[in-house]
């Protein structure tokens, strides 16, 4: 069975760290801790890595996987621009539980999956998982759990599911929030005729705060939209 490592303790923190950097490079797959979920990661310019990820979550290349990343630096190399808006939602809810959907670089040369020139991207508020992202560079990282399945919040539930396709993983306890992240799309904001962040998944930031940051820029509520009360 794959190794686990308690990252609680500080002996096996140190292995688990050093084990996860090594498997990471030799295109494998890690289960770590973030804020929301735990999650299944992966090399993102290992293309072959990338498709174990999505085989191991039984998915298709038509849902890629978003990217976690360290910081917003990293994020501005990997999306053609930022847009003023997603700079005050950076600003307000990173590190957090916020994906952001842009136009991706198009000189990267990766291979995320069916992505249209997009790139969700976030940064997790788990700090040893922004410690080995600073390691490893961007990571392909979906919740770890096989498709259709809940979204595992410990790393039993994880192991169960996923097993031996994932070469290490790391346990930092239950997750904090035990929500998958809210994702947004604000491609619209680069170059659009129609500038208007769409929300593709409500989860741990509301709607409501998130109009708090965007004002009019966020779309209108579902039930607005119906005509409903």
């Amino acid at each position: 069975m794959s190794p686990v490592y308690d990252c609680r303790d500080e002996s096996q923190l140190l292995s688990g760290m050093r084990h996860a950097r090594q498997a990471i490079g030799r295109g494998e797959l890690v289960v770590l801790p973030t804020d929301t979920v735990y999650g299944i990661a992966a090399d993102a310019f290992n293309a072959r890595a990338v498709a174990g990820l999505l085989e191991a979550k039984g998915r298709g290349r038509q849902q890629p996987p978003p990217v976690l990343v360290p910081g917003v630096g990293t994020l501005r190399a990997l999306v053609a621009d930022v847009p003023a808006a997603v700079d005050d939602l950076v600003g307000e809810f990173w590190p957090g539980g916020l994906t952001i959907v842009l136009p991706s670089q198009p000189s990267l040369s990766w291979d995320l999956g069916d992505t249209h020139g997009t790139v969700a991207v976030r940064m997790p508020a788990q700090n040893l998982t922004l410690e080995l992202l600073e390691e490893t560079g961007p990571l392909a990282v979906s919740s770890a759990n096989r498709t259709g399945m809940p979204a595992a919040v410990g790393i039993d539930q994880a192991r169960d599911m996923l097993g031996d396709s994932v070469a290490v993983y790391l346990d930092a306890g239950p997750s904090e929030k035990g929500i998958a992240s809210t994702i947004v799309d604000a491609t619209s904001l680069v170059g659009g005729t129609e500038r208007r962040v769409r929300v593709l998944r409500e989860g741990a930031i509301s709607r409501a705060r998130l109009r708090e940051v965007l004002g009019d820029l966020l779309e209108p509520d579902p039930d607005v939209e119906a005509g409903g009360p």
